[in-house]
């Protein structure tokens, strides 16, 4: 049994293709911009077994593999649920399903049997050293660099996904730590800089949760376009 959050059909940006995204239950990172609070708790969400969910899936089967796309594991984060996502995943595949996991990389383990049955690692870097990434999510980054490891030694292609924050991760110093890190990788096949919102500051305030980036101003986006030059050229 896995505990998922939510399920969209018709995700045009986690992935090739379209993709019918499920949202899993579950996050051990408590990041400062994070507008899915009401994913962190891994007994909440709905109950449900990888036959029922496969069941679901399939329905938008004829939809996402017509437009080259598949599923995507998202949440959350999938890795918290290793057990329920790898049997997932093989179901996925029986099916001849396109796989991809959207993930910060720090979940409970078991990640090289999870990475078998993955088309696409598309891979949430918080920060780039342990000062700032414990600043920023409240954990360690050894759970991090254990996944990246693992995501290098099975040469998966990758999406690299990273947040902007006004005052936080917005420095040329920053991005040109970033891109040493990115080189890390192989198979990189996408780099996104994405801008930090507040789009989620009512979820806190419905659940009680004081929002620790309250009055940082939403990241321009011509602030965004001089990095990613610069992140380009570094």
């Amino acid at each position: 049994m896995g505990r998922i959050h939510s399920i969209e059909s018709m995700g045009l940006v986690d992935g090739p293709g379209i993709r019918t995204v499920v949202f899993f239950q579950g996050c051990k990172l408590r990041c400062v911009y994070c507008h899915n609070p009401d994913t962190w708790d891994i007994h909440k969400g709905e109950e449900i077994t990888v036959n029922e969910l496969m069941k679901i899936i399939l329905r938008f089967k004829p939809y996402f593999k017509a437009s080259g796309g598949g599923v995507t594991c998202s949440g959350g984060d999938p890795l918290m649920q290793p057990e329920f996502l790898i049997d997932f995943l093989k179901l996925c595949k029986e099916n001849n399903i396109h796989t991809a996991i959207d993930t910060a990389g720090f979940g409970k383990g078991k990640y090289e049997e999870i990475l078998k049955y993955t088309d696409l690692v598309i891979l949430d870097i918080k920060h780039v050293n342990d000062t700032g990434y414990k600043k920023l999510t409240g954990r360690n980054i050894e759970s991090f660099e254990r996944f990246k490891e693992a995501v290098v030694n099975a040469h998966m292609k990758l999406w690299i996904r990273h947040v902007v924050v006004p005052g936080i991760t917005d420095s040329k110093d920053h991005i040109k730590q970033l891109k040493n890190m990115i080189r890390e990788f192989k198979n990189v096949e996408k780099i996104e800089l994405l801008p930090y919102h507040n789009l989620g500051v009512n979820k806190y305030k419905k659940m009680g949760i004081p929002y620790k980036l309250d009055g940082i101003e939403p990241m321009c986006k011509e602030r965004i376009l001089e990095l990613e030059k610069y992140l380009n050229i570094v």
